[in-house]
């Protein structure tokens, strides 16, 4: 068995976890810093850092305890390195490789994005390459196909706001509290969403996404003169994106010839997107993959996980002076 320790510190959730051989979650100790964000109306980098350093030696015991192991159980260290938050980011990148030092364990970088996609490697059943993944949350949108274990190739991406960055704003528009696309999808579930005919940015000839032009038409009409009802408003804005998402990512499929489709990242729990690709992809003999709910927001288990992969299949052993990189890409690491 090889027992990887995960450090997730990219934004607003201090992670610690333990997973055995990438497939296998011991413990998934996780402090939210959402009550701490919520009167200011999202993440303020400055006080997630700080709030970080108190509370990832805490969420490492707790870790700790929950897997039942010590620190010299453990094989292989993988802390997220980007993107993210730089100073966010420091805090857990620094502790890792300072245990790692200290315990003369090979230490591992990860990227983010990767380690959502490889929360779908922690399901009972393992996905089968070839494979194409729709990664969406807060700050990201990117459509993969993936040959093999650190095969991957960029289909498409947003050109302007992600998904759930889209979701968040429209639900502030809607006056929704933080963080917004639960509460916006639990008020979508009340409205009609062909009440509100809105567009469809289907760049055609892409696999590319926009979601601003969306986000902008809901603000002419919350602050125009006879507003939609807001829950018809936020049923027809999360249908609008949903059917986006849903359709490129099967038509990605089937134009690659695989017949895996993974939903990673936040948006991924969205309830509605996991139905519309589900209906649009296993008539044509798809099957789909999403993590547990547990699993689609920021953790380290998928970091883990990641980092297993990234170590066992790629030989990857990163030095020590590895920094934190809040822009990397979706290909990188």
């Amino acid at each position: 068995m090889t027992l990887v320790l995960g450090f997730e510190t990219s934004c607003d959730e201090t992670a610690v976890a333990l997973v055995a051989d990438g497939r296998r979650v011991l413990a998934n100790a996780v402090a939210s810093q959402i009550d701490l964000h919520r009167k200011y109306g999202g993440v303020v980098p400055e006080i997630a850092s700080r709030q970080h350093l108190e509370s990832l030696l805490p969420v490492l015991r707790e870790a700790l305890d929950q897997a039942g192991v010590t620190l010299d159980q453990v094989d292989l260290i993988a802390a997220t390195q980007g993107p993210g938050l730089v100073g966010t980011l420091l805090v857990g990148l620094t502790a890792a490789k300072a245990l790692a030092f200290a315990l003369d364990k090979p230490f591992v970088g990860v990227n983010h994005l990767q380690g959502h996609i490889y929360a779908n490697f922690l399901l009972p059943e393992v996905p089968e390459f070839p494979l194409v993944c729709l990664v969406v949350s807060g700050g990201h949108t990117d459509l993969i196909y993936m040959e093999g274990h650190g095969r991957m190739e960029l289909l498409g991406r947003t050109r302007d706001d992600a998904a759930g960055e889209a979701f968040d704003k429209v639900a502030r528009l809607l006056g929704l509290p933080y963080p917004g696309g639960p509460h916006l999808e639990r008020l979508a579930a009340q409205g009609d969403p062909a009440a509100v005919p809105f567009p469809r940015a289907w760049l055609e000839g892409t696999y590319d996404f926009s979601f601003s032009g969306l986000k902008t038409a809901v603000l002419h009409l919350v602050r125009g003169p006879n507003p939609p009802a807001p829950a018809d408003l936020a049923a027809a804005f999360q249908a609008s994106v949903v059917e986006v998402l849903a359709e490129k990512a099967v038509r990605a499929a089937v134009e690659k010839g695989v017949r895996t489709l993974l939903l990673a990242g936040g948006v991924s729990a969205n309830g509605a997107l996991r139905a519309e690709v589900s209906r649009r992809a296993e008539p044509l003999g798809i099957r789909v993959f999403a993590p547990p709910l547990a699993l689609c927001t920021d953790n380290a288990a998928m970091i883990a996980a990641a980092g297993y992969y990234a170590w066992r299949y790629g030989g990857r052993v990163d030095d020590l002076s590895l920094s934190a990189d809040p822009n990397l890409g979706i290909l990188s690491g």
